[in-house]
Order: structure tokens, then sequence, then C-alpha cells
């Protein structure tokens, strides 16, 4: 383990000191997105990244390490046999990139998340080795292409698919999708089958269709600042557990994003609405979000940003429907940077403050939950039913968050994030009424 560790901080120390004399080098999320034109290689690492293969041909090489130490104290609300909690994330990540002429690509990214330390660990905190994404791509024209095989997907800002970054095991998705794009247009459909984690190496559990998404996902550049996505997304899935009985589930989402730039403003609003089956019950749910940012012209960037959401409970445990919306595979830390509640039965109110203190970027965020239907209890991020209903009571609590990031170069960022979550009368009504401290140090390379 100390080789390991070892090894990569030389890394670090090696990127810091890199030449990098590239006419272009920045990273994506997904970094088959990687932006990469390097002229006159002068290092090894500058080699690595673009390795001709003949005059219209290259590989990529690259990958990255995610270093976390999160701490928990009254993890639960509650104070226990062991009140302070901490426990040590790794995940290194490497990948290849190879293009053949200027239809082809085939990217393969293998993954191994480990934790250690925590007493319980969850499907997203360890799988020691996986294949994180392996897909082959093929451009039928300027406008039309194909892509097979596995890899991870966010849709729009992630508020429904995403890549799941938050946890240390980020989400797969075996699937076939079909593009098209020209200057103001991108549809896609495809159809998706989520691979399952688990622990070990090489033992995800791939294909198995007792879960299965399937959509079209349009997003239309109307102008310079008028932005719009329209998608339908049909989810099936066996044995599926809400605050009832496991019933298998089939679910139409069908929703509209709004985004871009008016008058100063940036806004990025999306509404979307659930129907279907639950067993024997009709699906009828819904959510609305909005989010709107304003730059402030001052001597320091700041910015001011409002985000707000309303997310269908059920309303009635035995009225033949199921109000409760599922919001499928969003990203772990859905509310501020903290991953604690899940997007269903919630109402939110999140300002919060972006701005800078030298060479560090902070950010502080307030938000404050409610529930939607008494009817319904509170999820955790996995959307499994986590606190009960057992109370008339809506207010869950307040949560307030600092995050301070320090870029030391294109490779390297470390990051500190606090949150405390202060129990509203919902959690002390059912017992949960210790104040919880949460605490985040993340160190990322990419190379």
């Amino acid at each position: 383990m100390k080789i390991f560790i070892s090894f990569w901080f030389i890394l670090a120390f090696v990127l810091t000191h890199a030449q990098t004399e590239t006419n272009e080098l920045s990273f994506s999320l997904l970094r088959q997105k990687d932006q990469i034109e390097i002229s006159n290689p002068t290092n090894f690492y500058q080699q690595i990244k673009h390795i001709p293969l003949g005059d219209s041909s290259s590989l990529s090489l690259g990958g990255s390490y995610r270093f976390q130490l999160e701490s928990f104290i009254n993890e639960r609300f509650q104070e226990g046999d062991k009140q302070f909690k901490y426990w040590f994330l790794h995940r290194p990540m490497i990948h290849a990139h190879l293009k053949l002429g200027n239809k082809f690509e085939l990217f393969g990214e293998l993954n191994s998340s480990t934790v250690f330390n925590k007493e319980n660990p969850t499907p997203v905190d360890k799988d020691e080795l996986n294949v994180n994404q392996f897909f082959a791509q093929y451009k039928l024209n300027k406008n039309w292409q194909v892509l097979v095989g596995r890899q991870n997907m966010r849709l729009g800002i992630g508020r429904l698919i995403d890549v799941r970054e938050g946890p240390n095991v980020r989400l797969s998705f075996d699937m076939a999708e079909v593009q098209y794009e020209n200057q103001k247009t991108r549809i896609k459909g495809f159809y998706a089958i989520p691979v399952q984690q688990r622990a070990g190496a090489f033992d995800n559990d791939a294909l198995n269709t007792d879960e299965t998404l399937s959509a079209v996902y349009w997003t239309q550049n109307w102008n310079q600042k008028t932005n719009t996505d329209i998608y339908i997304l049909y989810k099936e899935e066996a044995n599926k557990t809400w605050n009832t009985e496991p019933a298998d589930d089939h679910r139409v989402t069908m929703g509209l994003r709004a985004f871009g730039l008016w008058n100063g403003i940036t806004y990025n609003n999306e509404f979307a609405y659930q129907l279907g089956s639950y067993g024997n019950k009709d699906i009828h749910a819904w959510t609305a979000s909005l989010n709107l940012e304003k730059k402030l012209q001052t001597a320091h960037s700041i910015t001011l940003g409002l985000k707000t959401e309303a997310i269908s409970g059920d309303d009635q445990i035995n009225d033949g429907e199921l109000n409760t919306f599922d919001a499928l595979y969003p990203r772990g830390a859905y509310f501020g940077k903290i991953a604690y509640f899940g997007p269903a039965n919630l109402i939110d109110i999140h300002p919060y403050i972006n701005t800078s203190i030298g060479f560090i970027d902070i950010l502080l965020d307030y938000a404050a939950f409610w529930r939607f239907s008494t009817n319904d209890g509170l999820y955790n991020p996995s959307l499994l039913f986590d606190y009960p209903i057992d109370t008339d009571e809506k207010f869950v609590g307040n949560q307030i968050g600092i995050v301070g990031t320090y870029e030391i170069n294109k490779f390297i960022v470390l990051e500190l994030e606090s949150n405390i979550i202060f129990p509203g009368a919902y959690l002390k009504e059912n017992d949960f009424d210790k104040t919880l401290y949460h605490f985040v140090f993340t160190t990322q390379i990419q190379f």
C-alpha cells in the first residue's frame, strides 16, 4: 500500500514540474472528451499523450488518481459507541484512447476503487478492479455516429443520468447508442443496462436485464442565449423497493430543461413528469427545479446563485398510486457537495456564493429541506427508504457547507470541504436530534 501511494506522489511531483508546451491540453470529467493537441513533443509525458500511428491515426494514454479522507461526527444524527468516524478512499484510473482515421475510435478505462477503515462499505465505496469504460465509436458521416460498449454518461447537468462522480465508484452502462449532430442540434437514442457493482476484481454483474434504461434525448441551441433539452426516458426495474413491498417498476420520464443567459443571469431550469406502473399501482410523480446565477462586476470574482427544487412524494400509501419521484441515476452530491439526502419527497431552497481568495476558490452554500409529503419518508442518495414516516412534521433541517479548492496546475487539484447539518423537527421527532458534522479532504491528480 505504501509503495502504491508513493508512486502517485512521485507522479504528482513529476507533473508539477512537467514542461507541457502544448497547443492544447485540457481534461474532461469523461476522459474520452479530453482536448489534446501536441506538436513537437519534447518529453515522455507529451509523447504518451499523442502516439502517432501512421498519417491519420493515434493512441493517447492517461489516467487519474483521487484520494479522499472523509470523516463524520454523529453520522446518523445520533451519538453512538463510535461518535467520530473517518476513512480513506482511493481511486486510480488508467485509460487508452485509439483513433483510426477520422471515423473510428476505441476507448478503454480501468478503475480501482478501495476504502480503508470504513466499517460497512457500500457498493459505491469499493470495487477493487473493474472495466469502467470500454466502447467503440464509428462515425457514419458528418452528422451520424454509433457507439457500442460500456461508458459513463451524463445527460444535461446530471439531475437524472450522471457519471456519479461524488462517490468512490462511478456508474457505468453497457449500451448501444445512435447519435445525430449538426451545428445547433444534438439527438441521441440508446438502450442501456446499468452495471451492478461488486467489491472484488472483475466480478461486476453485467448485462443483467432486471434493470434497463431506454432514452431519446434532444438538445437544441436556438441561439447564443437560449437552449433546451427535451427527453423521454423509459426505465424497467424488477423488484424495486420504495416504502412498500418490492414490485416491478415500469416508469416513463418526460422532461424539459431550459438553460442559457437572460439579462446577465445564467439560468438552468428543469421539469420532469413520470408515469407508469409499480406493481398494481399507477405512477404519477414529478419534479421541478430552478437554478439562477449572477456574476457580479466587482474587483473580485463573485457569483451569487440560487437553487430550489420540489420533488414529489407519495400522497397516500393505499390509494392505488405511487407519487414518489424516482431520480433514476442522479449524481451522488445532489444538494450541495455532501451526499446525504436523496432527491425524493423533498422541497429545498439552496442559495450559494462562489468567490476566490488569492489562488483559492471558495464555495459557500446553505440549504433548507422539507418533506414534500408527510405520508412519505426520507430517502438516501441511493433512493433507498432511510427515515420513517411516523410524524406530521415536515421540516428536515438546515445544511451549511464550505468548500475551498486550490488548483496547483492543470494536473493537480486540492479540495477541503466541511458541512454541518442541523436536524429539524422531522428528524428530532424520530430521535435523530444530534448535529451532524462532515469533512472531506480530496487530492485529484490527472495526467
